[in-house]
């Protein structure tokens, strides 16, 4: 392991992260990563291998996708806690509309900020506004991390 499993260390690895480009399906820090890529190099910087292999995805995967596959994902592989006790460090996963799965991820760095990678911009730390909170579907710990 890189670091010390703590949401602190978490929060490090996210922000060098800030100023890749966004790249659909990428995961290269200061290359180019999505939001999912952003997740899994921050995963590879904590415990090496990545878990499972991640199927190729087209952008509006979301809308074709059956059940909720970002989700069961991480649901395979990282902690589950509930939306509205999530701190720094834990992966957050959004929904753009009400009936679609949820489809972008970001790692909170604060209560109230998050770093993501957003389509058309690079890895980028923004307020969690109320427009993001309404949007907020799951909420994930990686593993063994502590405060």
């Amino acid at each position: 392991m890189a670091h010390a499993l703590t949401a602190a260390a978490v929060v490090q690895e996210a922000r060098a992260w800030i100023g890749t480009p966004y790249r659909h399906q990428a995961s290269l820090k200061g290359v180019g990563c999505d939001c999912l890529g952003l997740v899994r190099g921050v995963w590879r910087a904590l415990y090496g291998a990545e878990p499972e292999p991640v199927p190729p995805y087209a952008p509006d995967w979301a809308e074709a996708a059956r059940g909720e596959p970002l989700a069961e994902a991480a649901f395979r592989h990282m902690v589950a806690i509930d939306c509205a006790s999530f701190g720094a460090g834990d992966v957050l996963l959004f929904r753009w509309r009400p009936g679609l799965p949820a489809k972008h991820a970001a790692i909170a760095t604060a209560p109230d900020r998050m770093v993501h990678a957003h389509d058309g911009a690079a890895v980028a730390e923004v307020a969690l506004m109320p427009w993001w909170r309404r949007r907020l579907a799951f909420a994930f710990r990686f593993p063994g991390v502590t405060g």
